[in-house]
């Protein structure tokens, strides 16, 4: 497949902010990709080159882009940067600059989608003395032969950039739309920016969603799913299992309003257990190899060696994966630290065992997902904590299970959850004894109790830049929640950044952030591409008219980066503002 076909994608998509309709152009494409290119197309429509869990990534900088683009066109590197100043995209500047230059190469060809991957791919592979000189050539001659529009999204991948919006459900829904065709009769309707089914089809369409989506959640790989599917149909789907060394998806929990309301969804007796201010960790083991990742899937081994060497001495089995929170632990007073402090650790590339002993883990386990080779997540939460009780020899302050409470009665319970607030823990969570484990879903088998005036995870959609001292800056930013794949936006904050720039977290580096990402610069005011997740408190939610969700955050202040753990598809829905909003009233 020609590459410009992809890029004809990119273009239609990014055009539309409707769901369904982006669903539509994937699925085109898709029915037309051979077999072989599939996996291939499928990560390149989302932008990337491997899949999610993968730890190699393309390496390039955007400093390296320009040389490239220098070296292709022949404008210097100054003209190419007041360009990007003014474009505010590199992949705009590539497409602008490509299509002024006047003389085109004797021995150009046509990109093909699998020699772009490759191309990529190289990149990535390429390291010690020399590398850059090798991935400057191999981006240029992936320019010298691209159209300018290609050249756009070239310069897009290769920074990470892409912003045409393409998220997991339109992949999933799409892979569906292009593979059962057969089973469905799915026609899209423009005009209505609906699927037309009729109420059998729709049960049978909403069945086989739930078996991509979980196929998708204990593999992290569409490639994969949509390979299946062709080859093998729904009776493959079943089939395809989770693997030690390939992180899962991990099952989320939805907000209870109170301790009875946490006893009506999941029942009694249920467990209650403390819920850490910590890094949720997935643990792989197979022998002595142990694997970590984070809830959003990077590989992050490297970076907390006491909880490999933890592991390897105080899980007794061959092979298992693990669900588990990382918690800061103070060195001095063995107090627990709040999350800021260890989140520094996840990106850490150097002095590592330095800031381990400035910040050392305590690994609290919750959760068994695998076990001998066997998976695990159909099997009752009680049996599962038992596996745990039976394999994880406890070790305070270095490997523990998570405290617990298994009871019917609702003074006990309240008392637990009362007991958990006051040590510093977010609060608790409430599980059903008889519930399996359902990745990525918030389901009845299990919720979470915290103080109403929990903080927000919500996305960064615009700022605007500071005056005085920070003039330069970004210092205020608008913020969106998610309601039904589209997002709304609930206020604006610019007050707490100041607190935290002891830990890094300054307007300067939320400016460096957040500036790749800028999509259109009117003044001051300056939209961005939905990316950044950052929590955030508040004194109260209230109802407005100034905001197109409905609601406005009173007195919102920064807390923390939520970059390393949570993607937009994550932050908090409209749903959760309106409960929250309806329980300060009492309802």
């Amino acid at each position: 497949m020609n590459y410009i076909e992809l890029v004809e994608l990119y273009e239609k998509i990014s055009k539309t902010s409707k769901r369904l309709e982006k669903t539509h152009y994937v699925s085109k494409l898709l029915k037309k990709t051979p077999i072989q290119e599939l996996e291939d197309l499928i990560l390149l429509i989302r932008g990337k080159i491997y899949p999610e869990w993968d730890e190699k990534k393309i390496g390039v900088s955007s400093k390296l882009v320009i040389k490239a683009i220098n070296k292709t066109t022949g404008v210097s590197d100054k003209e190419i940067e007041e360009n990007w100043k003014k474009l505010g995209d590199l992949g705009d500047v590539a497409r602008h600059l490509l299509s002024q230059k006047r003389q085109e190469s004797l021995f150009k060809r046509d990109l093909i989608v699998k020699e772009v991957i490759k191309s990529f791919r190289k990149l990535s592979d390429q390291q010690g003395l020399g590398s850059v000189d090798q991935k400057l050539s191999i981006i240029s001659e992936l320019l010298v032969n691209a159209t300018p529009l290609e050249a756009k999204y070239i310069s897009r991948t290769l920074v990470d950039n892409l912003r045409v919006g393409v998220g997991k459900g339109v992949i999933r829904d799409a892979i569906i739309w292009t593979y059962l065709g057969g089973e469905i009769d799915i026609k899209y309707d423009f005009e209505k920016n609906d699927i037309e089914l009729d109420t059998n089809d729709r049960e049978k369409y909403n069945e086989i969603l739930k078996k991509i989506q979980h196929a998708y959640d204990i593999t992290n790989d569409f490639g994969l799913v949509a390979k299946t599917l062709k080859l093998e149909g729904l009776n493959g789907i079943s089939k395809l299992k989770m693997e030690v060394g390939k992180p899962i998806n991990v099952m989320l929990f939805p907000k209870a309003k109170d301790v009875n309301d946490a006893f009506d969804i999941v029942g009694k007796p249920a467990a209650f257990e403390y819920k850490y201010d910590g890094f949720r960790t997935q643990i792989h083991k197979t022998g002595d190899i142990v694997t970590l990742f984070s809830r959003r899937f990077e590989n992050v081994t490297l970076q907390f060696p006491e909880i490999v060497k933890a592991v390897k001495k105080n899980v007794k089995a061959e092979e298992c994966i693990l669900d588990a929170e990382a918690v800061g632990i103070d060195p001095k007073t063995g107090k627990n630290l709040p999350f800021q402090k260890i989140s520094q650790r996840i990106k850490r590339k150097y002095d590592i065992e330095k800031i381990a002993k400035q910040f050392p883990v305590e690994l609290n386990i919750f959760d068994i997902l695998s076990y001998k080779g066997e998976s695990l997540l159909q099997t009752k939460f009680k049996k599962r904590r038992e596996i745990l009780n039976a394999i994880v020899e406890e070790e305070e302050k270095s490997i523990v299970l998570a405290k617990q409470l298994i009871t019917n009665d609702e003074k006990k319970a309240q008392e637990f959850y009362a007991k958990a607030l006051k040590n510093g823990e977010e609060g608790v969570m409430v599980k059903s004894l008889e519930g399996i484990y359902k990745p990525g879903a918030r389901v009845g088998y299990g919720v979470k109790l915290k103080s109403i005036m929990e903080p927000l995870d919500l996305v960064i959609v615009a700022g605007e830049y500071g005056e005085g001292k920070r003039s330069g800056y970004l210092t205020s930013f608008y913020l969106a929640c998610e309601d039904n794949g589209e997002l709304r936006e609930i206020g604006k904050v610019s007050t707490g950044l100041k607190e935290l720039e002891e830990e890094g977290i300054t307007f300067k580096k939320m400016t460096e952030l957040i500036m790749p990402l800028v999509s259109k610069n009117e003044g001051k005011f300056v939209k961005i591409k939905p990316q950044i997740v950052i929590e955030v408190g508040y004194e109260e939610i209230q109802k407005s008219i100034n905001y197109d969700s409905g609601f406005a955050l009173r007195f919102p202040r920064f807390l923390r980066l939520r970059i390393d753990e949570k993607e937009v598809e994550d932050i908090n829905t409209i749903d959760d503002i309106e409960m929250l909003y309806n329980q300060q009233r009492g309802k």
